[in-house]
């Protein structure tokens, strides 16, 4: 199976990596130091299941040196999504998927827009990784998840293919009948996570610990809910509530990769996580106090060091 890894941080740098171990033939798009150091040392994953060391990988910061492919895996920031994938273009091929496995549930409207409805696959990754030095993936905790599939349910060529090489690889994968659900039920809890820690400026434990941030948590998951189900998802009426005892489950220090960016002053994925939900809200009729109140308080800050 060829494969083409659109951004190589840590998400897909560590996919990417089990793949190729897989035996996949992986080629992965990064740019700067990363590339940098891909090109000259290879590959290295740092994980508790176990290291990873690819010693020559196939890698460029220009896709259009690369031939079509099986399956793009779609991994870059959400800001940077129209760019990367229009410098996509010379992956595609007839029956080539692109399966994204970014934040939020907007991504694919992009990606469909762009390439059509038969290229999208859905996709949700379930991992804590950031790349620890160029050239290195730092893997934190045990977790590594992909669910992915088409978005009509159908048990595709493509899904099925790319679910045996996740296998081979290590990877704890399935495909879903029903992607679309699966996509907002991580978003309802991403955009919980995000939002709170994020304006908070701390991590999930005294959030969820104080009586005043708990409640204001679960009226940020539950307005997620309220605005996927006026979308025709199939969310439960309850699933925030179980969400939030969810949270009572997580480490204390449990934090965003949004708080993290807020924290370095870089670009924040804002406008698609508590901005996405004001936006659809408004989309279906639905208000979503909560989450504008996020979008507001985080505004000056979503495109990096505050700007006044």
């Amino acid at each position: 199976m060829k494969i083409a890894v659109m951004g190589s941080g840590g998400v897909g740098g560590y996919f990417g990596a089990r793949l190729a171990q897989a035996g996949c033939e992986v080629a992965f798009i990064a740019r700067g130091a990363h590339l940098a150091a891909m090109r000259e040392h290879g590959l290295i994953v740092e994980s508790q299941l176990g290291d990873i060391r690819l010693p020559k990988v196939r890698v460029t910061d220009d896709p259009g040196t690369l031939e079509p492919v099986d399956l793009v895996l779609f991994s870059v920031k959400l800001w940077d999504t129209e760019v990367a994938a229009g410098s996509i273009a010379p992956l595609i091929g007839p029956d080539t998927g692109i399966v994204s496995f970014q934040n939020g549930v907007q991504k694919d409207d992009i990606l469909r827009r762009m390439f059509g409805d038969k290229a999208v696959m859905g996709g949700v990754g379930y991992i804590a990784t950031k790349i620890g030095q160029p050239g290195v993936i730092k893997h934190t905790g045990a977790m590594q998840r992909l669910v992915f599939g088409e978005y009509d349910g159908r048990r595709s060529v493509r899904a099925e293919a790319l679910l045996d090489a996740c296998k081979r690889g290590g990877i704890n994968a399935e495909l879903s009948g029903d992607i679309r659900r699966e996509i907002w039920e991580k978003f309802v809890f991403l955009v919980g996570l995000s939002a709170t820690t994020a304006t908070m400026r701390l991590p999930i434990g005294p959030i969820r610990a104080n009586a005043q941030t708990r409640a204001f948590l679960f009226d940020i998951m539950q307005e997620v809910v309220a605005v996927g189900r006026a979308h025709s998802v199939a969310l439960a009426a309850d699933y925030a509530e179980k969400r939030l005892a969810f949270c009572d489950g997580l480490p204390a220090d449990m934090t965003s990769s949004m708080h993290h960016d807020l924290g370095g002053g870089k670009p924040l994925e804002l406008a698609w996580l508590s901005g996405g939900v004001v936006e659809l809200g408004k989309a279906a009729g639905v208000p979503t106090p909560a989450n504008r109140a996020v979008n507001d308080i985080l505004a000056l800050h979503a495109r990096g060091v505050c700007r006044t």
